[in-house]
């Protein structure tokens, strides 16, 4: 079956090639995450399917600088784990407090995967911004872990069913020892750890 979508407005991008549209942006994809009422039992129904160790962090004031919410600068905590699957981030996000799109999901969809992170080809920040804005997706909340790792979620999900994201992480950013691992830490000789 070939539907015939060339002719449904707006115009098109053209095809470029079997992978690639002319107005392509997004580059790799870096991280699936899941947005859960419990970090804990999400993590543990995840190492049954050997996924993990994780890296448990608590995002807030102590934590992330320059927070927003819908354009406003905002006051939120939120729970953060992850681990690595090849070469994808899987995440978890549990909200703790103040307003944001995660607790919003939980409230009209429940527990679930929340959203998508591309690499934007690693363009500046602000190229990033402007190549989401610029399709009509406006950032709904945004941060900055640690001083370095910069973090923007995009109004994606009415036009494609879920939210985007993308997060400049500096080369030689070293990540700060969790709070807690789970199961366990890695061999402390580990070079990946």
């Amino acid at each position: 079956m070939n539907d015939d979508f060339a002719s449904s407005s707006p115009p098109w991008p053209a095809v470029v090639s079997a992978t690639e549209l002319s107005n392509s942006f997004l580059g790799s994809l870096i991280e699936v995450c899941f947005v859960t009422a419990d970090h804990r039992r999400t993590m543990e129904g995840l190492v049954r399917l050997g996924i993990g160790p994780w890296r448990i962090y608590t995002f807030d004031s102590r934590t992330v600088t320059e927070r927003t919410y819908r354009g406003e600068p905002a006051a939120f905590g939120i729970r953060v784990c992850f681990a690595d699957a090849g070469g994808t981030a899987l995440e978890i996000m549990e909200p703790l407090f103040g307003p944001s799109i995660f607790q919003e999901h939980l409230d009209r969809h429940g527990e679930g995967i929340h959203h998508v992170a591309f690499d934007v080809d690693h363009r500046p920040w602000e190229e990033r911004l402007a190549a989401f804005e610029d399709r009509g997706f406006p950032v709904s909340q945004s941060g900055r872990f640690n001083r370095e790792n910069t973090f923007a979620f995009f109004d994606t999900e009415a036009a494609t069913g879920t939210t985007f994201e993308t997060y400049d992480i500096p080369p030689g950013y070293i990540w700060p020892e969790p709070e807690a691992w789970f199961p366990g830490p890695p061999p402390a000789d580990d070079e990946q750890r």
